[in-house]
């Protein structure tokens, strides 16, 4: 077994000093994201998700909860002891995923799928998402955004 390969329950790691790396690391897996989306209208139970995601296995399906759980995006929640049944819920932090999947939807709504589009269900027109800055109050272009770097965490030495 080559030693670069990945086991299904271990993430990847991209080692680039980049919040969409790092996004990816947590949440690029297969199944992740779609997890996510699933979980968005509301808790779910393991075998709703495991219905909702067809051709995930059940292992992956609970490898996946797992590490949500331990990063803070879904909340576990026993509804049943014997035999031992949960339940899952997006935490804030996890909610705050919806936005990653809305533009996955909207931009696959225009270039991959294009026989489904996100509307507003009040009106039924067509929606955008757009950056936005609330200290200014304005709609920002792509163009006039930047990532400004904050100071990196120290790394311990391996080496003492």
């Amino acid at each position: 077994m080559s030693s670069a390969r990945v086991h299904w329950g271990m993430p990847k790691r991209y080692d680039q000093p980049c919040p969409v790396a790092k996004t990816l690391e947590l949440v690029g897996d297969r199944w992740t994201l779609l997890a996510v989306r699933d979980l968005l209208p509301g808790t779910k139970r393991f075998q709703d998700l495991l219905s909702s995601l067809p051709g995930i296995a059940p292992n992956i399906l609970s490898a996946r909860l797992k590490l949500m759980e331990e990063h803070g995006l879904v909340a576990r929640r026993f509804y049943s002891d014997h035999p031992p049944r949960a339940e899952y819920a997006l935490t804030d932090k996890g909610r705050e995923l919806g936005m990653i999947v809305g533009a996955l939807a909207a931009w696959g709504s225009r270039h991959v799928y294009k026989h489904a589009k996100l509307v507003h269900a009040e009106c039924g027109h067509p929606v955008r998402l757009r950056y936005y800055c609330p200290d200014c109050g304005e709609r920002v272009r792509g163009a006039e955004v930047t990532l400004k770097r904050g100071r990196a965490r120290a790394r311990k030495s391996s080496a003492a």
